[in-house]
């Protein structure tokens, strides 16, 4: 299908090939008939993208003040990796399309094949033939309102709720700042709720088609008199409400908006203004409200809304995105909002550049709405693209296919995959721009959003898996039965019942199996195993890790997805220490904080101790309550007259005989770990890691649960 991308390195803007986003549970996939773009916000994005590195990162502090954590937590050249993945990636543009379902898979029935209906959400609701939005971000479309009218549904949902911050009255006097878009529909909404409406902007034209057919009166900011002609449209006593919905990089619209307003009046900002609040002489003498508008509504930001699909209470929560959604249409089927005077282009989908030259102002032409038109197109059914890159001869090489795609991938283990010599086949990702941007980055030959592809692939004989959690053990057992060798991340599995799934899949296949567990391949883990090794002696290890925060909305935190950071991360601490020891775990016992405090989640705190086969013994404190500048991992290692301390995977301190020992090591194993399973599947070796320490790190992670749960200790199997 096509689509319209953006090269955020580079800035280009161009149309092209990309594979269809894949369907999932709480997905509606709908073929695009037109899409809006969003003059303000969009030029915002591109001209982000086509700034130099320098300009992004004075257009974007924030992200400024991350990389410089991640340098404290992670070093230089780890951190520069994931900024080269961020900034060497492909963008979708666009948040607000109408079409027509192909496919639902909304968890409520709502949607069918054919439904006509409007669609929104950054990344999902682009300017591309066909999307992949969840459902409730999908409303369905009034017999009598067009597709070109149900483009603005987006923008719609946006007014509606500046509108209702402002909380307006019948009669009541309301003041619009800025008269794009967002300005234009907010003053029809206004006059449709019977409020008297007087309009502001710098620009003549979006002056005139205001006054024509927005708002009750319009007026330009430059000129001198705007101050009385504001006093005279509410006989003296000043606005009830302002509604902001200008972009200005300067203080001017808050001040304006201060100044004529009434006295407890309310200023409702929607637009991205500066917000430098004078405390005198207004705001403070005239006690006035200042209230953000946040997007679409209620669930705005919300993962559990948004992406899971969980609505809010209609009795408890009147007004939500989705329900926004629904009232614009209602009113544009009504005739309260009149659309037509606001559509200035509307251009197909091959002719997306010129359409953005008329918004970044190359092309200077009167603009407000402009639309992407979608023409029907027999590739809109593919889930692949092929690249046209010759592969290298398939005699005695590794011809890998890739499932997910995420940052991980392309920082740890794609740039490992392909310096170490493997021939890059396939990669599947469920949003089709990943796929593409990555098959380009990485030199892949064909870009995929169907596990499919890859899974039935006769050529591909390594497959590498880097999805949600909840999908690694499905996927492996079936990359197993497919005669398939299998690179998982961590974990193997979030459930005994997946695990059970793989370990009969694996008793099936003679391919390797390789889960990611990267810092038993380290220097500083090997040059620590080789000490202790021949000495006989069982170890006692306290392993540390300050492993920070991770907010409860984070797919990791929901234990149907990411099964929470016992099984998802700690399982490497478990491995590493069975690597060390050279034993398998026989008991478990854990405890965790209890915290009334909400930000922290309880079980992400905790220590557990662990006795092993041999009589090594292990403990593990693990927190997300500390802070981020101190190092994040330490181990130290007692055994037979040694001790031994890692830092950080950085160096390592040998103590014995009275002496002390520096060893600087580099990297936590993720260039090993790769090569070891290349080698094992090219060289038909045994499994890197034995599938006995695998399923034992996996059940163990499982029992410290159990553990937590019980309050006593755990026996492992």
């Amino acid at each position: 299908m096509k689509q319209l991308i953006q090269n955020f390195k580079t800035g280009e803007l161009y149309v092209d090939e990309v594979p269809l986003p894949s369907l999932s549970t709480g997905l509606v996939l709908v073929e695009n008939k037109f899409s809006l773009i969003s003059s303000g916000t969009e030029r915002g994005t591109v001209k982000v993208a086509q700034a130099s590195l320098l300009g992004k990162a004075k257009q974007r502090p924030d992200l400024v003040a991350q990389v410089l954590q991640n340098i404290r937590k992670e070093g230089i050249s780890a951190t520069l990796k994931k900024v080269q993945t961020k900034l060497d990636s492909l963008k979708a543009l666009g948040y607000s399309s109408s079409g027509v379902v192909m496919v639902s898979m909304d968890n409520r029935g709502l949607f069918q094949p054919g439904d006509r209906v409007a669609c929104a959400g950054q990344d999902y609701a682009s300017h591309a033939e066909v999307v992949s939005v969840p459902q409730n971000l999908v409303a369905r479309i009034p017999d009598n309102v067009s597709f070109e009218e149900a483009a603005f549904t987006t923008l719609g949902a946006i007014t509606l709720q500046g509108v209702r911050q402002a909380e307006p009255r019948l009669g009541e006097n309301v003041c619009v700042i800025g008269l794009g878009l967002l300005g234009q529909l907010t003053c029809q909404l206004l006059r449709a709720n019977g409020c008297q409406v007087l309009g502001i902007d710098l620009s003549d034209r979006l002056v005139t088609l205001a006054q024509q057919h927005s708002a009750d009166k319009s007026i330009n900011r430059s000129q001198a008199d705007v101050i009385k002609i504001c006093d005279s449209f509410t006989n003296g006593f000043g606005f009830d409400s302002i509604i902001i919905t200008a972009a200005a990089p300067t203080n001017d619209p808050i001040e304006l908006a201060a100044e004529i307003s009434r006295k407890k009046g309310k200023v409702i900002v929607v637009g991205s203004v500066k917000m430098d609040i004078p405390r005198d002489p207004h705001f403070y003498r005239k006690e006035l409200d200042l209230k953000m508008s946040c997007s679409y509504g209620p669930g705005r930001y919300d993962s559990n809304y948004e992406e899971d699909g969980h609505d809010y209470p209609l009795a408890y929560v009147r007004w939500t995105e989705q329900r926004n959604m629904e009232a614009f249409l209602s009113l544009i089927a009504k005739g309260h909002v009149n659309l037509k005077p606001l559509i200035t282009h509307n251009f197909d989908i091959d002719d997306a550049e010129k359409a953005f030259d008329i918004v970044l102002g190359k092309t200077q032409e009167p603009h407000i709405g402009i639309l992407l038109r979608y023409p029907d197109n027999a590739t809109k059914t593919n889930s692949i693209v092929h690249l046209n890159l010759l592969l290298k001869s398939k005699e005695s090489v590794i011809q890998v296919g890739m499932i997910g795609a995420g940052s991980f991938a392309q920082s740890y283990l794609l740039p490992n995959i392909k310096a170490l010599g493997a021939v890059m086949h396939t990669v599947s990702n469920a949003r089709g721009i990943t796929s593409k941007n990555v098959a380009q980055k990485f030199g892949f030959a064909h870009s995929s959003s169907s596990q499919e592809d890859v899974l039935k692939s006769t050529e591909i004989n390594a497959v590498f898996i880097a999805t949600p959690h909840n999908s690694h053990a499905s996927l492996t057992s079936a990359a197993l039965r497919a005669g398939k060798s299998v690179f998982v991340e961590k974990p193997l599995s979030i459930d005994e019942k997946g695990l059970e799934e793989v370990i009969a899949a694996k008793g099936e296949s003679k391919g390797v199996l390789m889960v990611g567990f990267n810092r038993r391949f380290s220097s500083a883990a090997r040059e620590v195993r080789k000490k202790v090794a021949g000495l006989g002696e069982p170890l006692v290890m306290n392993f540390r890790v300050n492993a920070g925060i991770i907010p409860k909305d984070n797919w990791i935190q929901k234990l149907e997805i990411g099964g929470g950071r016992i099984i998802g991360e700690m399982c490497h601490f478990f491995d590493l220490m069975q690597f060390l020891s050279d034993s398998l775990p026989v008991k478990v016992s854990a405890e965790a904080i209890q915290t009334t405090n909400d930000k922290y989640v309880n079980q992400d705190n905790v220590v557990v101790s662990i006795k092993f086969k041999n009589g090594s013994i292990g403990t593990l404190t693990y927190v997300s309550n500390g802070d981020a500048s101190m190092p994040k991992e330490m181990l130290e290692v007692f055994c037979g007259g040694l001790a031994c301390v890692i830092h950080d995977f950085k160096k390592v301190n040998f103590f014995e005989k009275g002496k002390e020992v520096k060893l600087e090591c580099n990297g936590k194993g993720h260039r090993e770990e790769v090569n070891a399973f290349l080698e094992a599947v090219q060289m038909g070796k045994s499994d890197p890691i034995s599938f006995e320490s695998v399923v034992a790190t996996t059940r163990l992670s499982f029992k410290v649960i159990e553990s937590l749960q019980t309050g006593l200790p755990q026996l492992i199997n």
